[in-house]
């Protein structure tokens, strides 16, 4: 059977995930092109997390709410092909005008590093900035919280990575030697924010994080998971538990996203 016989073991998924409302009250918007957007960000959530777990990853310091990974995802009209443009997260780039989340005071448009928006905005100003930068209409928004995805990886059984040359980082613990490596929940979460372990920084570590998504997504609809309904089931879950998306994402979204990758 092929990939969308799963769709039975779906059925009901959606009241499982978080849901948020990125597009409220939202005007002048780009027009909508062919296919399928989806704007994928990954938050810091070291406040979700044990002590042992911080000091085992090195992931001191005080979360910054921010968005440490913001990713465009577009989908083919005919669903055929993927494509993911990386947005860098030290982008200066104007927000609308718009209310503080923390401090409810009113901010007319401003300067502002891309990620911090998140902090400032939630997922609302995160994607009318990225719209407003882009002039790419945002039609889902699905947010990836970068410590919580260590269980999916770990039901997985890790994730298969490839690397022409070493790559150590001091900062995050990351120490891998050229070659093939399977990384579970911790190490992959070194590998994808490791951005001290060559000399291309954030453009490294984007393009760490793109090889480690289709990684991830190929592991993920391997047929040893899509045809065993437990490990299915149990992969599907964990992966539910680390993100939220608007309303309109459903199970038909889920595997176009999962199904077609770079």
């Amino acid at each position: 059977p092929g990939p969308r016989a799963v769709l039975h073991v779906l059925e009901g998924v959606d009241a499982d995930i978080a849901r948020v409302d990125p597009f409220k009250d939202m005007k002048n918007r780009p027009r909508a092109g062919h296919g399928m957007n989806v704007l994928l960000v990954g938050t810091d959530g070291r406040d979700r997390i044990t002590e042992a777990e911080r000091q085992k990853y090195r992931l001191g310091g005080a979360p910054c709410h921010c968005t440490d990974t913001i990713m465009i995802v577009h989908i083919s009209e005919d669903r055929e092909r993927a494509s993911v443009v990386s947005l860098p997260r030290d982008s200066y780039a104007m927000t609308p005008a718009h209310v503080d989340g923390t401090t409810g005071e009113r901010h007319h448009g401003h300067p502002i590093k891309l990620n911090a928006a998140y902090a400032e905005g939630g997922p609302q100003l995160t994607v009318r900035t990225v719209e407003s930068m882009t002039h790419v209409k945002v039609d889902h928004y699905l947010e990836v919280d970068f410590t919580r995805f260590m269980k999916p990886v770990d039901v997985l059984g890790g994730v298969e990575i490839c690397t022409a040359i070493p790559l150590r980082d001091t900062y995050t613990g990351l120490n891998l030697a050229a070659g093939t490596h399977t990384l579970r929940g911790g190490k992959a979460l070194q590998y994808v924010r490791s951005r001290h372990a060559d000399a291309s920084s954030d453009l490294g570590r984007m393009k760490r994080q793109q090889r480690f998504l289709a990684s991830l997504v190929d592991r993920a609809t391997s047929s040893g998971v899509l045809l065993n309904p437990l490990k299915f089931r149990d992969v599907t879950r964990a992966v539910l538990g680390s993100v939220r998306a608007d309303r309109g994402f459903g199970t038909d979204e889920l595997l176009d996203l999962a199904l077609q990758h770079p």
